[in-house]
């Protein structure tokens, strides 16, 4: 049996006149390493937030693992780990303390353990007991990483993963992705940068101002010998 992990359907959000998304309608299954494609300002994000019920959908409805992602905001962050476009820890705590605090609202067990495996998996060990707000943009977003999967989750949003950290750990996070859906989990990012998509999702769906426009496997792309770059772009532009 195939379990679907997001049912989105009809999703629509307004400010005010403007349209952000419209009618969008997506289901993922289990195991899939989807990327939400899409310009600039095209709805990405905001997707992403009603998905995980940061954001209050002007209409249509979104089911995440079973979890009506409206009615149940604070349930579906609970069971998913998510990583904001913005990086965005608390200033005032250190980055060893920001994890040890997420560690405990999540009520895991063996916090250590989990902490050190991320300070090393990541390479910032050294980092550990600096305050947040010194952090440089790509310790934060490892910071981030880190705080989304301490919790082993089996659904996981991203937004932007890999815009702000070196080649060395982009290929780390790269493979961690790849072995964390091979396991089981699911994975659901969004992303402007194609050839990140190209290389590691499974399926893709691209929306510009707000409205789907595609939604299928990478695989299928190749089998026709079209770049996901040149689709993208044909579709972007008719």
């Amino acid at each position: 049996m195939i379990d679907i992990v997001i049912s989105a359907n009809n999703l629509t959000k307004k400010f005010g006149n403007f349209i952000a998304v419209n009618n969008l309608s997506l289901e993922i299954k289990k195991g899939e390493l989807f990327g939400l494609l899409g310009p600039n300002g095209s709805g990405k994000t905001t997707t992403i937030k009603m998905m995980t019920g940061q954001l209050k959908p002007t209409s249509g409805s979104v089911d995440v693992l079973g979890v009506d992602a409206i009615a149940q905001p604070i349930r579906v962050r609970e069971i998913v780990g998510i990583i904001p476009e913005q990086e965005s820890p608390p200033s005032f705590l250190t980055a060893e303390e920001y994890l040890h605090f997420v560690a405990k609202i999540r009520k895991l067990d063996n916090i250590e353990e989990k902490c050190d495996y991320w300070f090393d998996f990541l390479e910032f060990e050294d980092q550990r007991q600096i305050l947040c707000k010194d952090l440089s943009r790509g310790t934060r977003q490892k910071l981030m990483f880190a705080q989304a999967f301490l919790h082993e989750p089996k659904l996981a949003f991203i937004d932007e993963p890999l815009i702000n950290l070196d080649p060395i750990i982009q290929r780390k996070v790269k493979d961690y992705l790849l072995g964390y859906v091979k396991k089981g989990g699911t994975i659901f990012f969004s992303t402007h940068v194609l050839e990140i998509a190209e290389e590691i999702c499974t399926q893709i769906a691209i929306i510009d101002k707000g409205k789907l426009l595609y939604q299928g496997r990478i695989k299928d792309l190749k089998k026709k010998r079209q770049t996901l770059e040149n689709f993208f772009l044909k579709l972007v532009k008719e």
